[in-house]
């Protein structure tokens, strides 16, 4: 069996199209989505319908819960040491994007779980208890059993870093894996990064998409922040707004 878990679109539109014309190609049997789909990108409304007409099952992000719970935007940025700045343009993206998805839209995110647990492995969008806090890379193997342990699993899959690797650990669960991003990776690598089970044999695919498009879909959106987001796509890494 294969299975496809696709993580962080963040409303990039052409790099989703991308990733579903490659999956044409994977053939995986299950899909499954962790989280964060819809905000800063261009295209929050047409990530989020799609994914609920192809009938994915997955997790919520921490994007996706602000959006719907606006209270945990500000607990998260109560307790961080980031510029006000930054939590203000978030903000404003949040509303934006809050109000072109509409009620229907928010609920369904609002439905999505914190943990999906498969019986190969489980899935989360940082932790089982937050999708805001992932452990640092250079989290000791220690660390990572006391966080993803409690899951049962022998492999865990996350997101939210925007990084992808496998890593395999000296504890429970034995292999714990990130997807990077498929519509805003931080690694240095502008393309789309998914993951692919074949059997239980994990691997980070890469797919190219055309970059200018969907920078050209951002300057023309009529979103705030769309200038902040092509920054980063620009660069495929963190950018202060």
């Amino acid at each position: 069996m294969r299975t496809a878990v696709l993580s962080d679109i963040h409303g990039n539109l052409t790099a989703f199209e991308a990733v579903l014309a490659h999956l044409k190609h994977t053939s995986p049997d299950l899909v499954l989505h962790g989280g964060d789909l819809a905000d800063p990108g261009s295209s929050p409304i047409e990530i989020v319908d799609r994914i609920r007409q192809l009938g994915w099952h997955g997790v919520m992000g921490n994007s996706d819960e602000m959006l719907v719970r606006p209270d945990s935007l500000e607990d998260f940025a109560s307790q961080s040491s980031a510029p006000a700045a930054l939590w203000s343009a978030i903000r404003e993206i949040a509303s934006a994007t809050r109000s072109v998805l509409g009620e229907e839209r928010l609920a369904w995110l609002s439905e999505q779980p914190l943990v999906s647990t498969l019986d190969a492995f489980a899935l989360v969008h940082a932790t089982p208890e937050s999708c805001w806090r992932a452990p640092a890379d250079v989290a000791t193997d220690a660390e990572l059993t006391t966080t993803y342990g409690p899951l049962d699993r022998p492999v865990v899959v996350f997101g939210h870093t925007h990084r992808p690797f496998i890593r395999h650990i000296a504890g429970h669960p034995r292999l714990l894996i990130n997807t990077g991003s498929v519509g805003l990776p931080y690694d240095g690598d502008p393309r789309a990064s998914y993951l692919l089970f074949e059997g239980s044999s994990p691997s980070i695919q890469r797919v190219e998409y055309d970059l200018e498009k969907e920078l050209k879909a951002l300057s023309s959106c009529g979103l705030p922040g769309a200038a902040w987001t092509a920054k980063m796509l620009r660069t495929s890494s963190p950018q202060m707004p």
